[in-house]
This record gives C-alpha cells, sequence and structure tokens, in this order.
C-alpha cells in the first residue's frame, strides 16, 4: 500500500505537537484524516496547515471531530463520523496522552491527577484501539494498522513522573497484545517511542529539566517534522510487514546511560 490517496487514518490529539505533525504529513501524503482532539478550533488549525487547507483535490481531505478519548462514547462517535465520512479506517495513531502535573512526587499526587493521566493514556488508546479493531475486522478490504504513542519513558522514567511512566509502560504491553490478536485479521500494530520532539510539552526541555541527578540541565530537542517522516513510513508499509518497535529521539539526549 504505497499509494494513498484512498486511505484514511484517524489521529488522536491532533490539535497540536506530534498529533498535529502527523496529520499534515499525511494530509500532504494524500491520505484522508480524521482529527480527534478536545478543542473543534485546533484540529481546524491542523486542517488549515496541510496543502490547500486539506480541500478536496489539494492533498487528502480532513474531517475534525470533538473527541475526549477517555470517553467511550466519544470514540464511538469518532469512528462512526469517519467511516460515515471516508468508508474506513486504514489507520490509527492513537498519539492522545497527558503528562499529567509535572514535578510532583509520588507522595504528593493526587488521585485525580493520577486517575486523569491514566484515562488519557492508557484507557484513551485501548478505547480507540479496540473501536479500530472492530471496525477493520468487518470493513472489505480487511485489515489495517494501529501505531501507539509511546515513549521514552516507555523504557526508562524521569523523575517525578510516576503517571506518565506507568501508561508509557502499559502501552508497551498494549502494543504487543494488540499485535498478537490482530495476526488473523490482518491488523498490524507497531509503537513508536518518541524523546524530545520539539513541541509545547517538551518546550520545557531546552530551558532546564531535572535530571536523575538532582542536576537541572537544558536538553536538545529534534524537529517533530523527523517524528512525522517516521510515523508516515511505518504506516505506509504493506500490512505485510510491520514496524513493531521504533525509538526516534534527539541524538544527544541523556537518554543512553539516563541515570
Amino acid at each position: 500500500m504505497n499509494a494513498k490517496e484512498n486511505a484514511v487514518a484517524v489521529v488522536t490529539g491532533a490539535g497540536s505537537g506530534i498529533g498535529r505533525a502527523v496529520a499534515v504529513e499525511l494530509l500532504r501524503a494524500g491520505w484522508s484524516v480524521a482529527l480527534a482532539g478536545r478543542r473543534v478550533e485546533t484540529l481546524e488549525e491542523t486542517a488549515a496547515l496541510a496543502p490547500g487547507g486539506a480541500a478536496p483535490g489539494a492533498g487528502g481531505a480532513a474531517l475534525a471531530v470533538r473527541t475526549d478519548v477517555s470517553r467511550p462514547e466519544d470514540v464511538s462517535a469518532l469512528f462512526t463520523d469517519t467511516v460515515g465520512r471516508f468508508g474506513r479506517v486504514d489507520l490509527l495513531f492513537n498519539n492522545a496522552g497527558t503528562f499529567g502535573p509535572g514535578g510532583v512526587p509520588v507522595e504528593e499526587l493526587p488521585y485525580d491527577a493520577w486517575r486523569h493521566v491514566v484515562d488519557t493514556n492508557l484507557n484513551g488508546a485501548f478505547l480507540c484501539a479496540q473501536a479500530a479493531y472492530r471496525q477493520m475486522k468487518e470493513q472489505d478490504p480487511r485489515g489495517g494498522r494501529i501505531i501507539n504513542n509511546g515513549s521514552i519513558s516507555a523504557h526508562t522514567p524521569r523523575p517525578h513522573s510516576v503517571a506518565y511512566t506507568a501508561t508509557k509502560h502499559a502501552l508497551t504491553g498494549l502494543t504487543k497484545a494488540l499485535s498478537l490478536d490482530g495476526r488473523p485479521y490482518g491488523i498490524a500494530v507497531g509503537q513508536i517511542d518518541i524523546g524530545n520532539a520539539a513541541t509545547d510539552m517538551t518546550s520545557r526541555m531546552q530551558t532546564g529539566a531535572l535530571q536523575a541527578n538532582g542536576e537541572v540541565v537544558p536538553e536538545p530537542v529534534m524537529d517533530v517534522a523527523d517524528v512525522a517522516r517516521t510515523v508516515r513510513h511505518m504506516a505506509e508499509l504493506p500490512l505485510e510487514a510491520n514496524v513493531q518497535f521504533a525509538t526516534v529521539l534527539a541524538t544527544a539526549m541523556p537518554y543512553i546511560g539516563r541515570g
């Protein structure tokens, strides 16, 4: 599947950051993209960044759908609207996520904050993957691809990041289970683990981030467009091939040897 003029993607968290960059990359490549996020106005801003504002005949077509991925009814409506508009789903980029309150020690983290991170990062990813599975199993031709946005924190934590780290480790298990269960239906599932892509979420890294030894030091970042191109490469492989796990990070970030 290299020609993507008729391929359909769902991108969650598409209103900013990595989700926006990936959505624009896919639209430019001719994909039709359902943009999911909490604020329709930011989703429309994402669509406007694609060639011709993602108008028909100028790259792929975009559909903005207000979605809270932690709400089953919102996720169901997202996939109903996507299939109603485009007819199928070939790709889910499971990207929506939140870091939660930064710099809070374990003993001080409010339960509500923990629950919000889990509901968004893990439960939301499950609900979207489940909805994608249901569609991909039944459509003709059958199958599709799911790419989960893990994180460097799926491997190694930062200080005071217990909720985020726990959910990102759990996403790795979710990816493996989905990949195994998808084999009979032509559903390929992989994960991209990203370190220090330049987005609003990582802007503090350049001014100073807490390290495992207690120091606060600036960290290098990379262009988020390089992440988007990697996701597109994973997405455009034939379903007979799968990038199970990919790690893309700023070359000099303190990850290898962290701690």
